[in-house]
């Protein structure tokens, strides 16, 4: 046997936690419907029933999405992952929010079937998760943004130019926040919650 060295057990989580990001964003988007369920096939994962695209356009999407976070989180520039769905005048109307922090010192202490024992956690609290979500709004879209610790530097990477700055609108009053999981431990710390306007955002004003 072997000792791994650290920068190879780091590597490992983050590829583990890109695997991750890359099935539970399937599932999110199979959770609200946006596409019919005939879009979509029965997997198992981290021995999990989880949810595959169908469509090759739309599994290498999500798969671009999630592989092009990896560089950025082996560095550990990335702070949360979010599925944002929008109306169509572009305002957001629900985030999934993934918040997450690794420690890259610890990283190299931990075996991989515990980091994805404890990620097979959130994989079945999104498979009833169904209460917790909105009805979607006619003519919407959805997408996946990145928030980043720090912007790398332009032209240091080519997978830096893969991602581009949003435009996205934001809320003017303070989201209501709806828990979903939440993971505390080395070397990961992740966090799962909903995030939907206000009920005085969405109100229409009323005339004086």
């Amino acid at each position: 046997m072997h000792m791994k060295d650290g920068n190879s057990q780091t590597g490992e989580v983050a590829r583990t936690l890109v695997g991750f990001l890359e099935v539970a964003i399937t599932m999110i988007v199979f959770l609200k419907g946006f596409y019919p369920s005939a879009a979509f096939e029965r997997r198992r994962y981290m021995n999990v029933v989880v949810q595959r695209a169908r469509h090759p356009e739309l599994r290498d999407y999500i798969h671009s999405a999630a592989s092009g976070l990896l560089p950025f989180i082996q560095k550990g520039l990335v702070e949360r992952v979010a599925v944002i769905f929008f109306s169509n005048d572009n305002v957001p109307v629900e985030r999934f929010i993934f918040k997450l922090t690794i420690n890259l010192s610890s990283a190299a202490s931990v075996e991989e079937n515990q980091l994805e024992f404890a990620l097979r956690s959130f994989l079945i609290k999104l498979s009833v998760a169904k209460p917790l979500v909105k009805p979607l709004p006619p003519n919407c879209r959805w997408e996946v943004t990145a928030y980043l610790r720090s912007l790398p530097e332009v032209g240091s990477s080519k997978e830096g130019e893969l991602w581009i700055p949003t435009d996205t609108k934001q809320w003017m009053k303070p989201p209501v926040i709806t828990p979903v999981k939440s993971l505390n431990s080395e070397p990961l710390c992740l966090q799962l919650y909903l995030e939907h306007p206000s009920l005085s955002e969405t109100q229409p004003c009323q005339a004086l």
